[in-house]
């Protein structure tokens, strides 16, 4: 279990989390609280267009989230998240990936279950620009 704290950026945290208890691959599931300000990538601006270009939205408040998402290195051994999340107030939600930076608001509980003699690794596709998930 990973405790992140106010104002802790979501992905960079669980990252050096993985690299200093040298966790190679994980599968996570994320609770808790981001901040106004937050960015999630929400879709591709046009879906058939090449390489991707995404679409950015940015929380204009305090969100309520729950997430999923797994952990695995890229080429170099780096450890990469890829976790999509869900933040929703009042009756509206939104959903996206993390990688353009969520920031943690009072508190999120990650519980990562370790993925031991994984092969998997994040291999970029320059075509789309996807780190993909690879063998």
């Amino acid at each position: 279990m990973i405790c992140l704290e106010n104002g802790d950026i979501v992905h960079e945290e669980i990252e050096q989390f993985a690299r200093s208890q040298s966790i190679k691959a994980a599968s996570l599931t994320i609770i808790g609280g981001a901040d106004k300000g937050s960015k999630l990538v929400v879709g591709p601006e046009h879906e058939s267009e090449l390489p991707v270009s995404p679409i950015e939205h940015i929380l204009e408040n305090v969100h309520e989230i729950v997430g999923a998402g797994t952990l695995f290195p890229d080429q170099e051994g780096n450890p990469v998240l890829h976790l999509h999340m869900a933040c929703g107030r009042k009756s509206s939600t939104k959903t996206g990936c993390i990688r353009r930076g969520v920031k943690v608001w009072h508190t999120m509980e990650v519980i990562l279950f370790e993925l031991l003699e994984s092969t998997g690794k994040r291999i970029l596709d320059p075509q789309t620009g996807f780190a993909r998930l690879g063998l």
